[in-house]
Protein backbone atom coordinates (compact mmCIF):
# COMPACT_ATOMS: atom_id res chain seq x y z
CA UNK A 1 0.00 0.00 0.00
CA UNK A 2 2.97 2.30 0.76
CA UNK A 3 5.20 1.91 -2.51
CA UNK A 4 1.52 2.75 -4.34
CA UNK A 5 0.97 5.76 -2.26
CA UNK A 6 5.00 6.56 -2.94
CA UNK A 7 4.45 6.46 -6.67
CA UNK A 8 1.18 7.89 -7.37
CA UNK A 9 1.77 11.23 -5.18
CA UNK A 10 3.87 13.01 -7.79
CA UNK A 11 1.42 11.93 -10.36
CA UNK A 12 -1.53 13.63 -8.59
CA UNK A 13 0.20 16.66 -7.60
CA UNK A 14 1.67 16.82 -11.70
CA UNK A 15 -1.82 16.46 -12.81
CA UNK A 16 -3.16 19.11 -10.29
CA UNK A 17 -0.46 21.93 -11.54
CA UNK A 18 -1.50 21.18 -14.72
CA UNK A 19 -4.59 21.94 -14.23
CA UNK A 20 -4.43 24.89 -12.37
CA UNK A 21 -1.51 25.57 -15.48
CA UNK A 22 -4.53 25.25 -17.96
CA UNK A 23 -7.11 27.44 -15.56
CA UNK A 24 -4.60 29.92 -15.61
CA UNK A 25 -4.31 30.04 -19.23
CA UNK A 26 -7.91 30.57 -19.55
CA UNK A 27 -8.85 33.02 -16.92
CA UNK A 28 -5.72 35.45 -18.32
CA UNK A 29 -6.83 34.63 -22.15
CA UNK A 30 -10.39 35.88 -20.83
CA UNK A 31 -8.82 39.02 -19.43
CA UNK A 32 -6.94 39.85 -22.30
CA UNK A 33 -10.12 39.29 -24.27
CA UNK A 34 -12.06 41.88 -21.56
CA UNK A 35 -9.39 44.46 -22.15
CA UNK A 36 -9.29 44.43 -25.88
CA UNK A 37 -13.01 45.00 -26.25
CA UNK A 38 -12.83 47.70 -23.50
CA UNK A 39 -10.00 49.35 -25.41
CA UNK A 40 -11.84 49.12 -28.54
CA UNK A 41 -14.98 50.52 -26.85
CA UNK A 42 -12.91 53.66 -25.35
CA UNK A 43 -11.07 53.89 -28.61
CA UNK A 44 -14.11 54.20 -30.51
CA UNK A 45 -15.24 57.34 -28.22
CA UNK A 46 -12.81 59.53 -29.65
CA UNK A 47 -12.47 62.10 -32.25
CA UNK A 48 -9.24 61.43 -33.61
CA UNK A 49 -6.05 59.06 -33.72
CA UNK A 50 -4.18 59.89 -31.28
CA UNK A 51 -6.50 60.23 -28.44
CA UNK A 52 -8.11 57.05 -29.16
CA UNK A 53 -4.65 55.51 -29.06
CA UNK A 54 -4.50 57.00 -25.44
CA UNK A 55 -7.58 56.48 -24.68
CA UNK A 56 -7.55 52.72 -25.68
CA UNK A 57 -3.98 52.37 -23.57
CA UNK A 58 -5.44 53.43 -20.89
CA UNK A 59 -8.75 51.30 -20.83
CA UNK A 60 -6.38 48.01 -21.56
CA UNK A 61 -4.37 48.97 -18.54
CA UNK A 62 -7.42 49.31 -16.11
CA UNK A 63 -9.55 46.09 -17.18
CA UNK A 64 -5.96 44.03 -17.25
CA UNK A 65 -5.09 42.39 -13.70
CA UNK A 66 -1.76 43.28 -11.76
CA UNK A 67 1.01 40.77 -13.44
CA UNK A 68 0.36 40.73 -16.92
CA UNK A 69 3.22 42.27 -18.91
CA UNK A 70 1.38 43.59 -22.06
CA UNK A 71 2.63 45.58 -25.17
CA UNK A 72 1.13 49.00 -26.32
CA UNK A 73 -2.25 48.55 -27.53
CA UNK A 74 -2.31 47.89 -31.54
CA UNK A 75 -4.95 50.40 -33.63
CA UNK A 76 -3.20 48.81 -36.99
CA UNK A 77 -6.46 48.62 -39.75
CA UNK A 78 -8.69 50.97 -37.86
CA UNK A 79 -10.50 53.12 -40.25
CA UNK A 80 -10.88 56.32 -38.07
CA UNK A 81 -13.62 58.13 -40.36
CA UNK A 82 -17.17 58.45 -39.59
CA UNK A 83 -18.64 54.77 -40.21
CA UNK A 84 -15.19 53.52 -40.13
CA UNK A 85 -14.10 50.67 -37.44
CA UNK A 86 -11.51 50.56 -34.45
CA UNK A 87 -9.87 47.35 -34.72
CA UNK A 88 -7.43 47.00 -31.25
CA UNK A 89 -5.24 44.26 -30.83
CA UNK A 90 -3.74 43.55 -26.92
CA UNK A 91 -0.82 41.34 -26.31
CA UNK A 92 0.54 39.89 -23.18
CA UNK A 93 2.74 37.23 -21.45
CA UNK A 94 1.51 34.91 -18.71
CA UNK A 95 4.17 33.40 -16.61
CA UNK A 96 4.39 29.98 -15.81
CA UNK A 97 7.36 29.36 -14.39
CA UNK A 98 6.38 28.90 -10.58
CA UNK A 99 4.06 25.21 -12.59
CA UNK A 100 7.56 24.62 -14.97
CA UNK A 101 7.89 21.13 -12.46
CA UNK A 102 4.72 20.11 -14.84
CA UNK A 103 6.48 20.54 -18.28
CA UNK A 104 4.47 23.93 -18.85
CA UNK A 105 6.79 26.84 -20.88
CA UNK A 106 7.74 29.75 -18.84
CA UNK A 107 5.58 31.69 -19.93
CA UNK A 108 2.80 32.15 -23.14
CA UNK A 109 2.00 35.05 -25.24
CA UNK A 110 -2.00 35.57 -25.16
CA UNK A 111 -3.53 37.66 -28.00
CA UNK A 112 -6.96 39.37 -27.37
CA UNK A 113 -8.65 41.47 -30.36
CA UNK A 114 -12.07 43.50 -30.65
CA UNK A 115 -13.00 45.90 -32.73
CA UNK A 116 -15.87 48.84 -32.30
CA UNK A 117 -17.72 50.83 -35.04
CA UNK A 118 -17.65 54.44 -35.20
CA UNK A 119 -20.98 56.29 -34.95
CA UNK A 120 -21.37 57.61 -38.16
CA UNK A 121 -22.99 60.88 -37.42
CA UNK A 122 -20.13 61.99 -35.01
CA UNK A 123 -17.84 64.47 -36.64
CA UNK A 124 -13.72 63.02 -36.57
CA UNK A 125 -10.58 64.87 -37.57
Amino acid sequence: MAVEVVLLVPVLVALILLIVGFGRYVDRQGDVESAAREAARAASYERDFGSAQAAAQQAATRALPSGLSCAAVDLSGSDFSAEGQVNVRVSCQVDFSELGFVGLPGSATLDGSSAAPIDQHRRTS
